[in-house]
């Protein structure tokens, strides 16, 4: 159940990270020569300042997940590899 959680917790963050952009960028920075006009007029508009929040703040939640992903696999790693095992026998004695 963990493991779903956090995979649905990637997923919904990168959902909402990539949606924003892609907003932000069609609506807020379009391309062309209209687009740079309008994006004089629409930069400072409430729906792109949100929008740049949204993938800002999504682009820092998923560096945060990604590190500690990394973080918990590399401490496993070390745990299991401390784990004293028997040693195999060579033969009989």
């Amino acid at each position: 159940m963990e493991i779903a959680k956090a995979l649905g917790t990637v997923v919904i963050t990168y959902t909402v990270h990539y949606a924003s952009t892609k907003i932000y960028s069609h609506v807020c920075v379009p391309d062309g020569v209209w687009g740079y006009i309008q994006g004089f007029l629409m930069l400072g508009s409430p729906v792109c300042t949100a929008m740049l929040n949204f993938a800002s703040s999504t682009q820092s939640s998923y560096g945060t997940i990604i590190t500690m992903v990394l973080s918990r696999l590399l401490i496993d790693a070390t745990a299991y590899s401390a784990i004293e095992r028997p040693k195999a026998s060579t033969g009989p004695d």
